[in-house]
């Protein structure tokens, strides 16, 4: 079935067809949601925020862009909100992964200079603008191509590219220094 008739079945009031609809893009929600927060819980809450947002909108879907592209818009706004509203507590959680998280098998000294090679790379990436860390993210993450992505964001290809460079350039800076 395509998205216009799951939808279609959706507003008509089959739950079953809306189960469908969100396993098809229950995982790229999910990573997309991952790029910005990068806490699987964190992750897991908000795909569903995402998910209930999407049943309860979707009558104000207009299908003048694709579904994907009208979810991805959602799931970038809630995202964002989220990563705005948290940053304080996103940063205690951080700190207690690096002392809490459990051992593969690696050294203790491996295991925290992995730690924070992986947080250097996340406040790079959080660092970025808004704009240039929503490209890079769905660019990397889900790997879109510009083209989708300047759907998603509202902006042509060629913004994108330039978000995309300048995103690339910055973080290069970021994590050629020393965090």
């Amino acid at each position: 079935m395509s998205d216009e008739q799951l939808i279609h079945e959706i507003i008509l009031g089959d739950t079953s067809a809306f189960k469908i609809l969100m396993e098809k893009y229950q995982s790229q929600v999910f990573r997309t949601v991952m790029g910005f927060v990068h806490s699987k819980e964190d992750a897991e809450d908000i795909t569903q925020d995402i998910f209930v947002k999407v049943y309860q909108s979707l009558t104000s879907f207009k299908g003048e862009s694709e579904f994907s592209t009208w979810l991805y818009r959602i799931t970038v706004n809630i995202s964002i909100n989220f990563v705005n509203r948290n940053r304080k507590s996103r940063l205690l959680q951080s700190l207690e992964d690096i002392f809490h998280k459990p051992s593969n098998e690696k050294t203790p000294l491996e295991e925290l200079e992995e730690l924070e090679r992986d947080q250097h790379i996340r406040k790079a990436i959080e660092s970025l603008p808004e704009t240039q860390r929503t490209a890079f993210i769905l660019s990397k993450y889900e790997e879109l191509s510009q083209k989708e992505i300047a759907k998603i964001m509202n902006k042509t290809e060629g913004a994108i590219e330039q978000l995309l460079q300048r995103a690339k350039n910055s973080l290069q800076k970021k994590l050629t220094t020393q965090p």
